[in-house]
Parts: C-alpha cells; structure tokens; sequence
C-alpha cells in the first residue's frame, strides 16, 4: 500500500505518522504547506530576526524525497500577518489568511493532485480532508481520517454546561463561534471516512454522539519525547512552596477557571507558572488571574520542556481535549501531572501511580490532589520517575510503528 498524507502545518503527531510512513516505505507524497530541511534555503532564511517561524516547519531529512509544498504564500500569509498588525486577516472565519481558509484552500489543492491507481489510500485531518476525500472515492481510493480532538457536537454539550456555571470566562470559549458550514464539513469528512483514527478512549467515545454510521474507528495514543537524562527534586517547605505549571490556550475547555480557583484557596503554599496565550483580552476574570501569577505568553518547545524540569507538579484540567500533548511532554521530563478524564489521561496514567486523574470540572477534586501532595510531597519524585519510566517506553516511533501495522490490515 502506498498513501498520501496531507496537512498544512505539520505537528509533532504528524510528522511521527510521515517518519512511519516513510521508514515503512508506505509514503507515496506528503503534502504540507510550508517545510524546512537542514541546510535548505528556508533553513538559513529562518536564521535571520523575523524568519525564526520556520524552523517550527523542519521536518526530518528522511522525509525530503516525499514531501511537496502546496500554497506556502497563504501559510505564510497567516504566520505574517499579526506581525505587521493586520489581524484582520486572520480574523476567524472570515479573514482571507484565517486557519479555516488555509485548511479548506489547501485540502482543495491537495484533491487536485489525486490521480486514479498511483496509490491506495489518503490519510488526512479534521478540517482538511473533505475535497481530498471526495476526490478519492470516486477513484475508489481508501479514506484515513485522523481526528485529533473530540467530536464538536459532543463538545457543544459538556461544554455549554461551562458558560451556565462559570458565565465570566464564558468569552474564552470560542469553539462557539464556529459557522454551521464549518460544523458540516466536519461531519461530511467523517461520513466519507473508511477508517477513522484517534488518539485516546476519550475522542472516542465523543463519536458516540454521531447521527449516523460511521467506520471503524481505532484509538492508538500518540507517543513520547525522549526522556530527560537529568531531573532533580526539590524539597518541598513554607520557604520553598510546591510549584505548580500550567500550559495551554487559556480557554475554560482547559478548565482554567477550576485551575484558579484551585490554586487561590491553597494561597502561599503553593507558586503558579503559566505558559499559554489568551483567546482574546475580552474575559476581565482571566485577565485578574494571570495578573496574580507568572504568566508567559509564548515560549519555545525546548524551553517549555526546561521550565517541565523546573516545576513539581504539572496541571491539566482540561474539560475537553483529543489527547493534549503537554502530559506526554510533563511525563517525559520527569514532572508528574494531574489532569482529567476527559483527555488522554486514561490511557497514559494509572491514578497515583505515575500521574493522578481527577473528575473534570470539578474544582474541589482538583485542589484536594494537590492538598494530598503538599501532605505527602515524597510523592512527586517517586510519581515523576514512575511517569518517565512510562514515557521511555512508548516514544514516537512505537506510535508510528502501531498506525503502519494498523493500515496495513485494510
């Protein structure tokens, strides 16, 4: 079997699937809008100041036979435009260079290149797969569909429930925004789908809220960044307080407002990091909270990795979340994390064993964890070496090595 695999930004997820594909020599071409390989000529340009975006687009040297840029210039439309202060044309839905456009231009792009009997499957995303998708079942060429967070109907119910009970941070969640154009074409993508891909029990379980029949659908979890070789444990006192991290959009389908409002009743005994950009400046009680902690709007994946190694505990409330990238990233850096049920959690952490689970959106279960850690705080060490010997055993190739296996019984 040979497959095309698209997307136009290229995530971590992502390029772990096209290294597979590739080593499996599986990849017939991969589509992306923008990529850097060592030595290239975007390679130096990302070297100059204002050209540093790009290498966020380096992909591995294995991958250069294979891959192809389809519309660069809207990609780099979107990148460069809030840097020239025209956030109009991002602005969602409706700016030319916003995300939905670059999606659907570049899934349109990627259709047009499916030719009849050069290769027996498409594998593509959530938002980018309709054109290439209807393109390949009239060439009677399998549909791989990975979508990598939960169902948006099912995201509509759970949380609805969060503008009802926290009305204040209600403007940080935007996933109600979305057209009912948008909404379609998400669930047109699943209906041409012949096989359906996620990465965690959660998402799903999300798909039970689908009016209607859908493929198969095979949870097979993302994997971890190498483990760290060096990890210290500090002691925890009334002098040295237990340090906490959060990082993510600060949206409450994080449960941001629970994280607060946790972390406010435990007051002096414990320090807040957070690492993660605002939505918009519209939710006045968000703005409150970041202005009583550390708060760093962007930094880069080595140094959230560094700043992993430099807290105790990492906090990951989220009400909603297809995986959430950032436990394996905690784990693997030997920082212990607590987060829901409604993530990868499950799938990942056995409840104080290398991670703790807590009921999500429940503000109390979240601060009684951390209270049980700052009673016993010989829990962190023992937790966080426990979440790197999990981690050590399932890095990115095994994920990999797991979704080849799996196409390869179609």
């Amino acid at each position: 079997m040979k497959v095309v695999l698209a997307h136009p930004t290229g995530n971590a997820n992502v390029r772990a699937v096209a290294n597979a594909f590739a080593k499996e020599n599986i990849l017939s071409v991969f589509y992306t809008t923008i990529s850097c390989f060592p030595d290239s000529a975007l390679d130096h340009m990302s070297r100059y100041p204002g050209f540093s975006e790009i290498k966020r687009r380096q992909f591995d040297p294995i991958l250069k036979p294979y891959t192809k840029m389809l519309l660069p210039w809207m990609e780099a439309g979107r990148m460069l435009s809030p840097k020239f202060g025209l956030k109009e044309l991002i602005k969602h839905e409706t700016g030319f260079f916003n995300i939905n456009n670059v999606y659907r231009e570049f899934d349109k792009a990627v259709s047009n290149k499916l030719k009849p009997d050069k290769f027996c499957g498409v594998y593509a995303y959530e938002d980018g797969a309709l054109n290439s998708f209807i393109k390949a079942k009239t060439l009677g060429i399998s549909r791989f569909y990975d979508l990598p967070i939960g169902y948006w109907r099912t995201a509509r119910i759970l949380l609805n429930k969060e503008r009802e009970n926290w009305p204040d941070w209600a403007s940080t969640l935007t996933g109600f925004a979305d057209s009912d154009e948008k909404l379609a074409r998400k669930d047109e993508e699943l209906k041409l789908a012949t096989r359906i891909f996620v990465a965690s029990k959660f998402t799903a379980k999300t798909l039970e809220d689908y009016p209607g029949q859908l493929a198969p659908i095979e949870v097979i979890p993302y994997g971890f960044p190498p483990t760290t070789n060096i990890r210290e444990y500090r002691t925890i006192s009334k002098a040295h307080p237990l340090k906490l991290l959060f990082v993510g959009g600060l949206s409450q389908r994080k449960g941001i407002a629970n994280l607060f409002s946790a972390v406010e009743k435990l007051k002096n005994h414990v320090e807040l990091t957070v690492i993660g950009r605002k939505p918009n400046n519209n939710c006045v009680a968000l703005n409150e909270a970041l202005n009583k902690h550390r708060w760093i709007e962007s930094m880069s994946n080595a140094g959230i990795l560094k700043t992993m190694q430099d807290h105790d505990i990492l906090l990951f409330p989220s009400l909603f979340e297809g995986f959430g990238l950032v436990i394996t990233e905690a784990m693997s850096q030997g920082t212990p994390v607590i987060t829901t049920e409604r993530t990868a959690g499950p799938d990942l952490i056995e409840h104080g064993h290398n991670g703790w689970l807590v009921e999500a959106g429940s503000t109390e279960a979240l601060q009684k964890c951390i209270e049980d850690i700052l009673y016993r705080p010989q829990l962190i060490e023992q937790t966080g070496r426990e979440a790197m010997k999990t981690a050590s055993q399932r890095p990115w190739g095994v994920y990999g090595h797991e979704l080849v296996k799996s196409l390869g019984r179609e």
